[in-house]
């Protein structure tokens, strides 16, 4: 690796890294790249052209940033909003990182001297927006710093906006192809979090990339829950409900200006800290309450969709729809602001069909025709989400093109699922009208054929004498609509996309056409529960900590006058709560420590913990119970700690079995099958604690020690 690359780094950071991983560490406090990462921080230090499609929290600023630093001159980085520029500003300057932005919040004087860092070498990222980088006043200063130090890469984030086909198209980004012509030998990486085939393709057209190394990553965001729930007569108290029975900083949000105003008011009068944030607050409105809400001053913004793009928030616990959402895309950007940091949260959609009746009203009040057809194609799709009794992580990623298998475990459909039924037979009759139509016509034609209609358009193409004419009419309208989406959903049928959703069929059609593969749906039969909060259950005392080391975090935080988690995020105080360290090279360990954090706030945090845990007589974890929960936090199962770790299987199952005592972050479920721990826990019943012996007895010597011990574990943790 270090070979390689050598070429591309400087000699002073030749001599500090010998591999990117050390690096890594370093500026960001990280041991390890998220999936994908590395590969693009490779080819982004041989100077390729790439497209970078990473799902919101994957760390895609990280795949600019990095090379940025290992590469000598400037990297540029076009972002089309100025608070995305300042808060990526500020959280890589807390890392000790020298960066700028540049646009219409500052005066000349403040300007002058950011252009005067960069050329003195101090800035080695530059934040624009793409109306200032093609300015005529602009262009001649980037001209001076390819001259002088030189433009190691354009960086163009929040890509999407570039094509017409994206869910925040915007004509501006189209002037950046401007660069290539300009600057035809300096790299370009684009970067968005979503992006469909169509999406992808304009992008690479518009910005002119030669020939481009494309990433893809997984558009699932698996600690995401997603549920919807029928919007009830009373949805502002359903909404209270919701915001009350789960904590942390949420975001609800509404289709018009006037509901993001009354839902605002109603909150405050019911105790909850909210602002609102949409188009017909000023400029400055806008800006303060966003942000107060990164700052943890207010717990819930109520927003129109003018709020959230690559809003830098890691926290945000829920994510509440009161209203419809336009698009199933825009719906996957605006959720996704939820859980950045990898730590669970909720997105819940209300669903009232009064809501479609005033989409079809914005719909209509587009002049161009083929716009409306696109737009009530992608009103379907989000109406076949609310719908849908498949699984809602795979009804969204279909969206995308990608399938998962099974249940996903983390929807309401899949948690709480209707029946099952084998609709082989009907799926047979659907896909074999889709093939006489000629694969020509959309859903609704499709529905009409099966059930027998003799309408004008039926007439008109003669599909009345079709052999599938009237074959389907046992089943009502809906419930031929339910298979069809339930087939796209399960990816046995295509449509495509560009406004005429016409269907089309695949290689699953034709095998469950030649009865090659069963098809079995869900049909609803009577309403699933509202699901209750699925925050993790936390140790109390780890608890406790977790939230002491929240409050050192803002104070620090309000004196730099910088959001929280730009001092550390959520997830790195956690791993401070459960492992406790109490020097600074134990601290210098925790994920998302660097070097430059660890001087700056290691003796505060240090210092803290060590108090904690004097004041309520709380020991910290032993070094080698620490190691193994770090390992197993990690992912890493019994037989690879030991391996790992060079001790005995049964050893590490009694690390584990101790930490679930001390009630630390262990999913008994993911050690001992859910139906195992009721056999044992019954034995307990009937034998009592005396000894792992007689347990092991009574189960008829079926039960292992190792699974026994870890339920052991739970039950003197609950019951002891």
């Amino acid at each position: 690796m270090y070979i390689r690359l050598a070429s591309h780094l400087n000699q002073s950071i030749m001599a500090q890294f010998h591999s990117l991983e050390q690096a890594l560490k370093h500026y960001f406090g990280y041991d390890a790249f998220r999936p994908g990462q590395q590969q693009i921080v490779e080819q982004a230090l041989q100077n390729r052209d790439q497209l970078v499609v990473m799902p919101t929290g994957g760390g895609k600023s990280l795949c600019f940033q990095l090379p940025a630093l290992l590469q000598s001159g400037l990297t540029i980085v076009v972002s089309p909003l100025m608070a995305l520029m300042q808060d990526q500003v500020e959280a890589l300057r807390d890392n000790g990182i020298g960066a700028t932005f540049l646009n219409s919040s500052l005066n000349s004087k403040a300007v002058r001297d950011r252009e005067q860092k960069i050329l003195e070498r101090q800035i080695k990222l530059l934040y624009v927006a793409p109306e200032r980088l093609l300015s005529e006043r602009f262009l001649p200063f980037l001209d001076l710093i390819k001259e002088k130090i030189g433009v190691s890469a354009f960086a163009i984030d929040e890509a999407h906006c570039v094509s017409e086909w994206g869910h925040d198209f915007r004509p501006e980004y189209r002037q950046l192809r401007f660069l290539r012509q300009r600057y035809r030998d300096v790299p370009t990486i684009a970067l968005t979090a979503t992006a469909t085939d169509r999406v992808r393709q304009d992008i690479i057209q518009q910005l002119a990339l030669a020939q481009p190394s494309i990433h893809i990553a997984s558009f699932n965001r698996p600690n995401l829950y997603y549920e919807v729930q029928p919007k009830q007569k009373q949805s502002y108290k359903q909404l209270l409900k919701l915001i009350q029975r789960t904590e942390g900083s949420g975001i609800v949000y509404c289709l018009s200006r006037r509901k993001v105003d009354e839902v605002t008011l109603k909150l405050k009068q019911d105790g909850i800290a909210a602002l609102p944030y949409h188009a017909g607050l000023s400029d400055a409105e806008r800006v303060e309450n966003q942000t107060r809400f990164i700052r943890d001053d207010v717990q819930v913004m109520v927003a129109t969709i003018a709020f959230g793009m690559g809003i830098n928030k890691p926290d945000v616990r829920f994510v509440i729809h009161y209203d419809l959402p336009r698009t199933l895309e825009s719906y996957y950007q605006e959720s996704g602001r939820a859980g950045r940091d990898g730590e669970p949260a909720l997105c819940t959609l209300l669903f009232g069909y009064g809501d479609i009746k005033t989409i079809e009203y914005l719909i209509d009040q587009k002049s161009d025709p083929k716009e409306q057809r696109i737009a009530r194609q992608q009103l379907r799709q989000v109406l076949d989400y609310a719908e849908g009794t498949d699984c809602r992580r795979a009804i969204v990623l279909g969206y995308f093109g990608e399938r998962i298998e099974g249940n996903c475990g983390n929807c309401d459909n899949c948690l709480y699922p209707q029946p099952l039924h084998d609709w082989t037979l009907e799926a047979m009759k659907f896909l074999s009208c889709v093939a006489r139509c000629k694969e020509r016509f959309g859903m609704n034609h499709i529905i009409e054929v099966l059930r027998g209609s003799k309408n004008q358009r039926i007439l008109q193409y003669g599909h009345h004498n079709l052999s599938t004419h009237g074959i389907g009419q046992d089943k009502s309208a809906e419930e031929w609509r339910l298979l069809g989406r339930s087939l796209l959903h399960q990816g046995l049928v295509a449509q495509t996309s560009d406004g005429y959703p016409v269907l089309k069929l695949n290689a699953l059609s034709w095998e469950v056409m030649r009865r090659q593969r069963s098809v079995y749906i869900a049909v609803p039969t009577a309403s699933k529960p509202v699901v209750e909060d699925k925050q993790d259950i936390r140790a109390e005392d780890a608890e406790r900590l977790f939230q002491r080391l929240r409050s050192l975090r803002k104070q620090i935080a309000d004196k730099q006058s910088v959001p929280p988690y730009v001092v550390f995020a959520d997830s790195s105080l956690k791993q401070m709560a459960n492992l406790r360290p109490q020097s600074l090279e134990d601290f210098g360990k925790i994920p998302g420590v660097g070097s430059h954090k660890l001087a700056q706030y290691g003796s505060q945090f240090v210092n803290e913990i060590e108090a904690y845990c004097q004041e309520h007589n709380s020991p910290r974890l032993s070094d080698t119970l620490s190691l193994t929960l770090e390992l197993y936090q990690q992912g890493c199962n019994v037989e690879e700690i030991a391996q790992k770790r060079q001790l005995h299987s049964s050893t590490i199952t009694g690390h584990l079995a101790q930490l679930i005592e001390r009630n630390q972050p262990v999913d008994l479920d993911q050690l001992v099958a859910p139906e195992r721990q009721q056999s044992i826990l019954q034995a307990i019943q009937a034998v009592g604690l005396n000894s792992l012996k007689s347990i092991y007895e009574h189960l008829g010597q079926s039960y292992s020690y190792d699974e026994i011990r870890l339920v052991v574990a739970r039950w003197q943790l609950y019951y002891t």
